[in-house]
Formats: C-alpha cells, structure tokens, sequence
C-alpha cells in the first residue's frame, strides 16, 4: 500500500506516467479484458470507446466496452480516464468529469517532462 501511495504521489506531482504495482483485476472474463487493455493507452494520450473496442478485437462491442470501463474499480493505475466519446469529448468517468479533465489536463501538462520509470 505504501508503495501504491507513493507511486500515486509521483503521478500527481508531475513525476511519473507509469505504474509498477501488480494489478490484480476482479471482474468478468471481458471486463479483465478491456482493463488490460487500458494498460496499453499511453501517458497523455486517449483513443475513444470504438478504438478500445478494436483493440481487443471486439469492433461492434463499444456499449460492453464503455459499461467495462464504466466499472474499472482502479482507476488512475488502470487509465480509464483515456478512454474518450468518438467526438473527442469527456463522457462517462466515475469520479466526474471535472475530475477526468483534470487528470487528462494533468497527463498534457507534464506529457513531455516525464521520465520513464
């Protein structure tokens, strides 16, 4: 837990982009599936629910994919925050909007400054 919060501190300082904590991922076949992928969205980077979809092979399930991310129960360390409408608009995000353009703001920001860890 230490660890995870120190991790956190450093991703919200400007610190770092990504993580190193083991995940251990509760939920169905699909939804491990699709939070995996999340892994995959870069720092400061997002790709829409459609794009999420084929990524894991899946191009017709978008509504599946959205209600998986809609129940990542570890965001942050799984970014569902990059997940994005095919508009390019902030939808959907547990914490709120305001909070996931935040986060996106955040991961813009510090996007060209960080170190890999």
């Amino acid at each position: 837990m230490n660890e995870t919060v120190r991790q956190l501190d450093e991703y919200f300082a400007g610190k770092r982009k990504n993580f190193t904590i083991p995940l251990l991922f509760v939920g169905t076949d699909f939804q491990k599936k699709v939070w995996n992928k999340l892994l995959e969205v870069p720092y400061g980077k997002t790709v829409s629910y459609g794009e999420l979809a084929r990524m894991i092979g899946m191009p017709k399930a978008v509504r599946a994919v959205a209600n998986a991310n809609g129940a990542n129960a570890i965001s942050i360390l799984a970014p569902c925050h990059r997940i994005i409408g095919s508009d390019h608009s902030l939808t959907g995000y547990g914490g709120g909007l305001a909070a996931k353009k935040l986060l996106l703001d955040l991961e813009t920001t510090h996007h060209h400054n960080l170190f890999d860890e």
